[in-house]
């Protein structure tokens, strides 16, 4: 297959972040991976686990009126390597017949595996801008999976009780007061800490709270990011003082506290007033306490010098389809995703089930399951947003280098002076 140069100069785009797989086992011959001569096995290889339950529910619906089709879901996250795992599944041959892609980066790394989505319903629909990390003239080669955005998630009940208002928190000095006031009524507030930092994931410091600094140098834009040669870190001493504040003031040892026990184990068991997360973790919450997901979480902005009280808001990944199968099978993958995001069965399990903001039109805002996302929304609509430049990082795995040094950091193994130094380096090495 003839390489697709998807990122040309002109090339315009905002991205984000998740993943998603189709396997049919080696389609080095073209040949459809299939139970039999009438059945279309579809693997979906995805990297959200939050909602992995609630999409295997999905797919089950789509088989009963599909007998034809086969969907097998693969989950990987929570602390795995998506992209890696992505890759072996290339490399050995196993090749998936819907993926996810997360930005310039991954979707060069796969452009020649990316088939043309153009002629499907859900890419008519699309909300305007979301396609055109993944365009290239008429061509579409990725379906956008939805919006997020992420901040500081706090306990409603813990702010109540401690007299903070969070609507009042919009600058740096705002949130290390409240930090400070929660953290003097610890013992009264029922709470182990003020935060759950989980130091464990190199992407929660190295790719969201970096690009929460990181983007106004860039202009929001993450091709900007992507075809940069280098790096300032014009906010570093905010970068810096941010996440000294989340780690000092952390449940401990942060160096070993991973996503899982910050969301399920520390938040969503009232042991800590905050977090750093997106409106991803909201399936989780649920199932862990069904009331205090639905009446107890709010999120506030991530307070960043001459941007105050605006939120990172984006699409995180798209929908890819190899186009290394045969054309059977690439046509029932198409129809699968069209299912999903434009049947009346569909719209409601994304909105109510996925809890996830759409990234199409079609949808009654309204319906929005979540406050999360209904607050994440409502950001959104106000434009009221920071863009995610993460995405465009050197080969997509720069953010995890700034995040292992950040660990050096807490660890005592490294300077922040050094840090930048290094991360800055190994951008300059990353494009060259």
């Amino acid at each position: 297959m003839k390489a697709i140069n998807l990122y040309s100069k002109g090339f315009i785009a905002i991205i984000m972040a998740i993943s998603l797989m189709v396997g049919c086992g080696s389609a080095e011959e073209g040949e459809s991976a299939s139970n039999s001569e009438d059945t279309i096995t579809i693997e979906i290889y995805q990297g959200k686990v939050e909602f992995a339950d609630q999409f295997e529910a999905l797919a089950e619906k789509y088989e009963e009126n599909n007998p034809n089709v086969d969907i097998k879901i693969t989950s990987v996250g929570g602390g795995s390597d998506y992209l890696g795992t992505l890759k072996t599944r290339f490399s050995s041959g196993e090749e998936p017949e819907i993926f996810s892609i997360a930005g310039p980066s991954e979707a060069e790394q796969f452009e020649d595996y990316l088939a043309d989505l153009s002629d499907t319903e859900a890419a008519g629909l699309a909300l305007e801008g979301s396609l055109s990390s993944v365009q290239e003239g008429d061509a579409v080669y990725g379906l956008p999976f939805n919006q997020e955005g992420y901040g500081l998630i706090y306990n409603k009940d813990v702010f109540k009780q401690a007299g903070i208002d969070p609507r009042e928190i919009s600058t740096y000095e705002d949130l290390e007061s409240a930090v400070e006031t929660l953290d003097a009524q610890k013992n009264e507030l029922g709470i182990e800490e003020v935060f759950a930092y989980p130091a464990k994931e190199k992407w929660v410091g190295g790719n969201h709270l970096a690009n929460v600094y990181l983007a106004p140098e860039f202009n929001n834009n993450v091709l900007e990011a992507y075809n940069a040669d280098t790096v300032q870190f014009n906010k570093s001493d905010e970068l810096q003082k941010m996440f000294d504040l989340q780690t000092n003031y952390s449940i401990q040892p942060v160096l070993s506290l991973d996503y899982s026990q910050q969301v399920e184990e520390y938040f969503s068991l009232g042991q800590v007033a905050m977090i750093q997360q997106g409106n991803w973790i909201y399936p989780s919450v649920e199932q862990m306490d069904e009331d205090f997901a639905a009446n107890n979480m709010g999120i506030i902005p991530i307070p960043v010098e001459g941007y105050e009280g605006k939120l990172p808001v984006g699409i995180p990944n798209y929908w890819a389809v190899n186009n290394n199968s045969n054309d059977d099978v690439i046509q029932a993958s198409k129809d699968f995703l069209d299912w999903m995001y434009t049947s009346e069965t569909g719209k409601e399990a994304v909105l109510s089930d996925f809890n996830f903001i759409p990234a199409y039109e079609g949808y009654d805002a309204e319906k929005i399951a979540d406050p999360l996302s209904k607050e994440i929304y409502e950001y959104s609509s106000n434009g009221d947003t920071i863009g995610w430049v993460f995405a465009g990082f050197p080969s997509n795995a720069w953010g995890d280098i700034v995040g292992a040094n950040m660990q050096k950091y807490v660890g005592g193994k490294m300077t922040w002076e050094e840090l930048i130094q290094d991360s800055i380096q190994k951008w300059e090495e990353g494009r060259n």
